[in-house]
């Protein structure tokens, strides 16, 4: 395994700059995920470790030596792309060990490898069959096994599980998530899935408009997202935001008025006083019949194990989960609470959390 160090990168296509100063550590072993919207830099960025796309200023650290203007295959990486680009006409075998043949490896080596990738992957029955005999699943395994024999000190993964149906998707997440347990490899995955970078990733990597916003483990960028970019990215449905005040001075308990919604706030609450952005996400919005706040369903969405109800308190809408099996309905007034420990302040014109 090996680390990943980007010191100040910078990268340009044509006038435009993609990447700007971009510093970034990643430990070896570590499952890192690179997590944003469409066209916020991070396949990008992944392409330019990968030495697919050119610096314009910047270094690139493999295993703690300058990869900046090294050629892809002198880089020690193995990647995963989008598509599977197997090849039509040869066997699974065949394009597992193709870069292996092409580099003159040994033939004993190359079955070794392509051996235990096949093991770890589940694919040692399909080893003699052609792309167009396997679900999208199984090729997706073949385009990682073909990384993997490469043995490589750090695997890079481009968004590999977007083509696949959701149940392929999740069965894809586990079969990494135990793949990396098995290899302990330094692994960095491309995603716009909140669902696939909450799950796999040891460390995430918020990113909008070529910039870091926030990098931390799951709990860490859920619980306590650094601005508001990143509390709206994560979570679904979204964190509710409702514009308010905030009375009271750091001495006494703090109070958030938004109209009919007022919440007395938790007592470390160290946020100065005046206008906020008040945020709390839908499983910390209780409907229980002895609720301080009063509202109307609008709303009601059933999800199977749980419902999400739509809520109208005094204007504001609020999205709330409801685990119980109680028949909610539009137009219906309820009660709800919100807990006061768990909700998030922003500044209203910066964004950035208070």
């Amino acid at each position: 395994m090996s680390n990943v160090h980007l010191r100040k990168l910078c990268i340009t296509r044509g006038s435009n700059q993609i990447i700007r100063d971009l510093d970034l550590q990643v430990e070896p072993g570590e499952f890192l995920v690179l997590l944003g919207p469409s066209g916020c830099g991070k396949s990008t960025l992944l392409h330019s470790i990968a030495g697919l796309i050119d610096l314009a200023d910047g270094a690139i650290e493999i295993g703690g030596r300058d990869m900046s203007h090294a050629d892809p295959s002198e880089r020690g990486i193995g990647m995963v792309f989008q598509s599977y680009a197997l090849y039509p006409t040869m066997t699974v075998e065949k394009n597992m060990s193709f870069g292996l043949r092409i580099s003159g490896a040994p033939k004993a080596e190359i079955q070794r490898r392509v051996q235990r990738a096949a093991e770890m992957l589940q694919l040692e029955s399909l080893l003699d069959r052609k792309p167009a005999q396997l679900s999208g699943g199984q090729r997706q395994r073949v385009a990682i096994g073909r990384a993997l024999v490469r043995e490589a000190g750090v695997y890079l993964f481009d968004e590999p599980l977007s083509n696949l149906d959701a149940k392929l998707r999740a069965e894809l997440r586990r079969e990494l998530k135990l793949l990396h347990a098995a290899l302990g490899s330094t692994m960095i995955y491309v995603t716009h899935d909140q669902a696939e970078a909450m799950t796999l990733a040891t460390r995430i990597v918020v990113m909008q408009g070529g910039r870091i916003q926030q990098i931390g483990t799951p709990a860490e960028v859920y619980e306590r997202p650094a601005n508001r970019f990143v509390a709206g990215f994560l979570g679904s449905p979204s964190m509710n935001f409702v514009e308010g005040s905030l009375d009271g001075t750091l001495d006494v308990q703090r109070r958030f008025t938004a109209g009919a919604l007022q919440l007395t706030l938790a007592p470390d609450c160290i946020a100065p006083s005046g206008a906020v952005t008040l945020a709390v996400r839908p499983e910390d919005i209780h409907v229980v019949d002895d609720g301080p706040l009063l509202a109307n369903v609008t709303l009601v969405e059933p999800m199977g194990n749980h419902q999400v109800v739509w809520l109208d308190c005094g204007g504001h809408a609020l999205s709330a989960i409801v685990h119980d099996a109680r028949r909610l309905a539009p137009g219906q007034a309820v009660r709800f609470a919100i807990d006061a420990a768990r909700v998030s302040l922003f500044e209203p014109r910066s964004g950035r959390r208070l």
